[in-house]
């Protein structure tokens, strides 16, 4: 492969600038090492600096440059140019002295920060030898506290720049070029950049497949084959060079599988929690979770499908990456159906313990800048070493269950976050640690598309809510109206990045309303026997005559929480204000019968 086909696009946008723009603003992935290919197209990777004077000492222009680098720490690193400059303000202070009648006055401390960027300004604009000269800032980002409030140092600072910037001396085709190096564009002054014609910004991105690859292949030597080198390629996406470097150390001084070692990296674990779970799976899974959740057939079939690929890292595999999460399913339909408490069920299938599902109720990420809250503030906002709340639970449980329960409810901000974490299991939190999602099991809960808000013609106000589905329709028809409501809520690439992975809830029927009653009565009733030692009989005609109380439309809309409400309001309050009135003790027992419509409750 030529190294024409595969520069990176960055270095293609400094090589086709230069000599155009005198000033260019570099973010991103700064911290890096890059390739710069020679003419056999070999990859040789480099710092920032020297990459940046390969591409500028090109084969055409080779000579024509002069590097000066400059940082707040070490200052400047070609001290003749320095000289020349001072030299050079020297003069022009005597001509302004001369012109003016007194010396200038500066409005600013004269600190040498201030000084020093005289120095850069003057090397761009008064530089007259035969050689364009090329000042590199790094740590550009740490010249000024906030771009938002500058003092009058760190505004004249920039205000020397954006001169120097702006009035860039040319030799024949060449120009001086100013180049900062910062950790992001908004760490500098709006001012200096934007709507400036003379300045390009330029991103650098984690390496791609293709770079990665070529590290890979000059670096590691204990692969065996092509598919064992591609399959590591597709391990460490996302990852920069320097970290593939560490890997490797890791990887030669370990008798593991690649896997092993890419888990140990990323996770600081080594064991695959995964292998452990499939052994201890029972055959059937769906019995399990019929245990917890009534019905929903056709919801428990696609569930247990993809926890089964999921559990066997099946996951992903159509695609080039291999970092996606272990499965990502999206439970829409009506409330109390028996989305959360399937998730649940899974949880405590996979882990053994349901406390291990870590859950965020969406309807508290509302606002503005609640992707914060969940990623991590960035650096000098409130918040920022305290990490986000969803990636510090993913660093200290790579292998996990991730419910976001009502999501249509999150600020858009999260949505686009989450596209990330969908395609690539990966996210970059607020202090720029990578956290990788590859292990996760992600659910998502909507009702979205179930009812829909009305609203006062007249002023426009919410007032209500309508469904738009109801209990009795046809399964197919609720599907329908559900995915259609969804495509049109939730971006296009959210939804194909789901995929066909969009589970339907339906509304519960009969049977699993009567088994969802039952359940609820044996607990209180088994809870009586426990705790006070009073045994509850319950006979058939009252028994049903609950089960038509939990199948009226009010009850039947809201699910299993309807049903709950229903048992509460029917049975348990009225039988424990039986116990208090009749001074219920231990080994006293009550039969509750059915007379005239009501539950009746008699000691004996």
């Amino acid at each position: 492969m030529e190294a024409a086909n595969w520069v990176p696009k960055w270095q293609q946008e400094v090589m086709n600038f230069k000599g155009i723009k005198s000033t260019f603003i570099i973010e991103g992935n700064i911290s890096d090492k890059y390739p710069s290919f020679s003419k056999d197209g070999e990859a040789v990777f480099s710092k920032l600096d020297t990459v940046i004077e390969n591409i500028f000492n090109s084969s055409e222009t080779d000579g024509f440059y002069t590097f000066q680098q400059y940082d707040p720490l070490f200052g400047f690193s070609a001290p003749e140019i320095v000289k020349q400059s001072e030299e050079r303000i020297g003069v022009l202070n005597k001509e302004i002295e001369k012109n003016n009648g007194s010396s200038k006055k500066a409005n600013h401390s004269g600190i040498k920060m201030v000084l020093d960027s005289e120095i850069i300004r003057t090397s761009m604009t008064e530089k007259t030898d035969q050689k364009s000269i090329v000042n590199i800032l790094n740590f550009a980002s740490r010249f000024l506290a906030s771009p938002d409030n500058m003092s009058i140092d760190e505004t004249t600072f920039f205000l020397n720049l954006l001169h120097a910037s702006n009035n860039a001396k040319r030799v024949a085709k060449y120009i001086n070029t100013l180049i900062l190096v910062v950790n992001k564009f908004n760490d500098i002054p709006a001012w200096f950049f934007l709507n400036n014609p003379n300045v390009r910004t330029i991103t650098i991105p984690n390496p791609d497949s293709k770079i990665r690859s070529e590290f890979i292949k000059n670096n590691y030597k204990k692969f065996n084959n092509d598919a064992e080198q591609n399959k590591f390629v597709g391990l460490t996406e996302g990852m920069k060079i320097l970290e593939l470097d560490g890997l490797r150390r890791l990887y030669d001084k370990s008798n593991s599988p690649i896997e092993d070692v890419v888990a140990i990296y990323k996770y600081g674990v080594k064991e695959n929690k995964w292998a452990q779970i499939r052994d201890r799976l029972p055959d059937d899974m769906r019995n399990k979770i019929n245990e917890r959740v009534k019905g929903q057939e056709q919801a428990k079939e696609k569930i247990v499908q993809v926890v089964k690929r999921a559990v066997v890292g099946l996951s992903g595999l159509q695609h080039s990456s291999n970092t996606k999460p272990r499965g990502i399913l999206f439970l829409a339909g009506p409330t109390g159906t028996g989305k959360t408490e399937i998730v649940k069920a899974v949880t405590q299938l996979l882990f053994e313990d349901e406390k291990a599902l870590i859950r965020f109720d969406m309807s508290e990420y509302t606002a503005e800048h609640a992707d914060q809250k969940l990623f991590g503030a960035p650096p000098g906002y409130v918040g920022y070493d305290n990490g986000g709340q969803l990636t510090n639970a993913i660093k200290n449980n790579p292998f996990s269950v991730l419910l976001f329960d009502e999501i249509e409810k999150a600020h858009p901000n999260i949505m686009d976050k989450f596209l990330q974490i969908l395609e690539d299991g990966r996210m970059t939190d607020g202090q720029g640690n990578t956290v990788y999602f590859t292990e996760t099991l992600i659910f998502f809960t909507s009702n979205v598309g179930i009812s829909r808000e009305i609203t006062d013609p007249h002023t426009g106000k919410i007032i209500g809510r309508e469904n738009i589905v109801s209990p009795g329709e046809p399964y197919d028809i609720i599907q329908e109206k559900v995915e259609t409501a969804m495509k049109t809520y939730f971006k296009p690439e959210i939804i194909n990045r789901i995929g066909e992975n969009i589970v339907v809830f339906n509304y519960i029927d009969e049977a699993s309303s009567r088994e969802i009653a039952d359940k609820q009565i044996a607990n209180i009733n088994n809870n009586l026997q426990k705790n006070n030692k009073i045994k509850i009989s319950m006979d058939t005609e009252a028994r049903n005559l609950l089960y038509s109380f939990c199948w009226q439309d009010k009850p039947r809309s809201n699910g299993g929480r309807g049903i709950g409400n229903v048992v509460e309001e029917q049975y348990l309050n009225p039988l424990g204000e039986f116990i208090f009135d009749n001074n219920c003790k231990e080994n006293d027992a009550v039969n509750v019968n059915a007379e005239n419509g009501k539950l009746v409750f008699r000691k004996v």
